[in-house]
């Protein structure tokens, strides 16, 4: 069968499926419900090879690695092999696996790297071969196959591989990332030539992409290994354009990386655990904490209220928590391997003084980060996209991958495909000094040689009686952490439906720049309410995306991908077999 007949056919089929999901779940594709898997992306083709993953046979490990590595082929603007992921696994026999497979700084890496005259130039971290940290991504996905799977990473490999060489059409969101990143993509003859036609202009909504560079790695890997990844052909490949392209990466970084396994972060909201992932990530940190901080205030009332000044003093409490937070974040949260990070940060104790600074009809003064008891001691040991997996077998999967900014670093090695990550922007260039997404940092998170960037990604399992009953993340930089804990609440203390959770606009608050940020949705007044208790309102067309499962009240598994993108929910029910 021709390449084009093939292609044919799996556009055929990727419509029927988005026709009759939608049609099943009446939210075009957005919600779906299945009796033995589920899963929730941000683009049908990576939620289809997580349905076939299932039908091989595969649990919902399988099917979220699936799906990673087709959204690093149909989705490479935010996320793909040249980045990084934090994958969360709830097991079936009640185990967390935590593996943190995010980027590292290259060893010749220096804390002043960026500086130029004595200032931060973030064009260097942000743009070019000097922003990219080691992947991660391909370590962290080989292992979850490995230990947890059914199935083996070469077979998500080689069916990501035939959707790069055969073509697909891309979507609205990959148009206009395509459209905002041109320039730089430009600069980079590999770069412009994969991504933009001959007049170096970008491809526009529903236009083929062939990536066959991209299906030649995938493929490279899937039929040698990741060691050819890590420390054979193609480590050489990356280092030898790197040391004549002003770049520091080596292939003996590539050689040097591994996965690190973390112990979660668990902590408790109203009658229901909240599990996330440890630094380096900061998101199961401080979405505990923000939730801690909550538990002082009956937001179930004012959220339900029918009065909406009441709802709008919730939504001023769930503000002045995130501000309280991201002042914490921005001092103490780094690689715990080199910084201490405090445990106490998500004690309730601690949580409980925070609290007592917010009144309901004023700003709380926060000019600087707190501090928890027992912070020198108890300390933890050593543009992104989200998939959502859940099986019936009891595996529940979060995961959040990224290569940070849109389309990274904007570069790819000659021969490769690869859009390489500028995950190096994450680490704090110069104490002050915002990064892309307005993030301060401070000495916790300087750059150093073999050193993980702090990030914000938040994959999340909520468990209730001991069961799991909710896994959500999102995609959004810093905005991450806050859609995670606006859709615990929307959960819990709501008691929305799940496409109701994910659906319900947002805001964002991360103590600098002091500013609310606000969905467009809210009622007026509720803006008014927030403005009038101090708070400086900017709006924003969207807060980011999220991914979500819980379960059905007959015990089924329902799905949620966010309105806001073409993602799409897919439910898997097997066929009866008889004997």
């Amino acid at each position: 069968m021709s390449l084009q007949i093939q292609f044919c056919w799996r556009l055929v089929w990727t419509a029927t499926l988005v026709l009759w999901s939608g049609f099943a779940s009446g939210v075009n594709g957005h919600t779906a419900t299945g009796e033995h898997g589920m899963v929730a992306t941000v683009h049908p083709l990576a939620s289809r090879a997580a349905v076939e993953a299932f039908e091989k046979g595969g649990n919902a490990i399988d099917a979220a690695v699936a799906a990673a590595v087709t959204l690093g082929v149909v989705d490479g603007h935010n996320s793909g092999l040249g980045g990084g992921c934090f994958v969360l696994v709830c097991r079936k026999d009640g185990k967390f696996v935590a593996i943190d497979g995010r980027e590292m700084a290259p060893a010749a890496a220096t804390r002043n790297m960026y500086l130029r005259d004595g200032k931060a130039d973030t064009s260097l971290s942000q743009n070019g071969p000097l922003a990219v940290g080691v992947p991660g991504a391909v370590a962290a996905y080989d292992l979850a196959s490995r230990e947890m799977g059914k199935l083996p990473l070469a077979a998500a490999l080689q069916s990501a591989a035939d959707i790069a060489e055969q073509g697909f059409p891309i979507d609205r969101n990959y148009a206009r990332s395509l459209q905002n990143a041109k320039e730089w993509l430009g600069k980079f003859p590999a770069s412009r030539a994969m991504l933009l036609k001959e007049n170096g202009e970008p491809y526009e909504e529903g236009e083929m992409l062939r990536l066959p560079d991209l299906a030649k790695t995938y493929r490279g890997i899937a039929e040698h290994g990741t060691g050819w990844f890590y420390q054979g052909a193609f480590a050489k490949t990356i280092g030898d354009w790197m040391a004549v392209n002003g770049g520091i990466l080596t292939a003996e970084d590539f050689a040097n990386y591994q996965p690190k396994k973390r112990q979660p972060v668990r902590t408790t909201y109203r009658d229901h655990e909240i599990i996330g992932f440890s630094p380096p990530s900061s998101g199961g940190v401080h979405v505990g904490q923000i939730l801690n901080i909550l538990e002082s205030f009956d937001l179930k009332a004012k959220l339900q209220s029918a009065d909406v000044t009441e709802e709008s003093v919730g939504y001023h409490f769930i503000a002045e928590a995130m501000k309280l937070a991201f002042a914490d974040r921005a001092h103490w949260l780094g690689d715990p391997d080199f910084a201490k990070v405090p445990r106490g940060l998500t004690d309730q104790s601690y949580a409980d003084g925070l609290a007592a600074k917010i009144g309901a009809d004023r700003l709380a003064k926060v000019d600087a980060h707190g501090v928890p008891d027992d912070w020198k001691s108890n300390v933890y040991g050593k543009h992104t996209t989200h998939i959502a997996t859940a099986d019936s077998e009891g595996n529940w999967v979060a995961i959040t991958a990224t290569v940070n900014t849109t389309f990274g670093s904007k570069v790819t090695v000659p021969g490769t495909g690869l859009i390489l990550n500028n995950e190096m922007d994450d680490f704090s260039a110069q104490p002050g000094v915002p990064n892309a997404f307005g993030l301060l940092g401070a000495e916790s998170n300087a750059v150093e040689p073999g050193k993980r960037p702090l990030s914000s990604m938040s994959p999340t399992i909520v468990l209730k009686n001991g069961k799991p009953v909710l896994t959500v993340g999102a995609a959004g930089g810093p905005k991450i952490i806050t859609q995670v804990v606006l859709a615990i609440i929307n959960f819990v203390d709501r008691e929305l439906p799940l496409d109701e959770c994910v659906a319900k606009p947002r805001l964002h608050h991360q103590w600098r720049p002091d500013r609310l940020l606000i969905e467009k949705g809210f009622e007026d007044s509720i803006v008014e309410g927030l403005r009038s208790r101090g708070h400086g309102i900017e709006f924003l067309s969207s807060c980011g995306t999220t991914q979500a499962i819980s379960r059905t009240d007959d015990g089924g598994l329902i799905g949620v991908a966010d309105p806001r993108v073409q993602g799409q929910a897919i439910g898997f029910t097997k066929e009866l077999v008889t004997q």
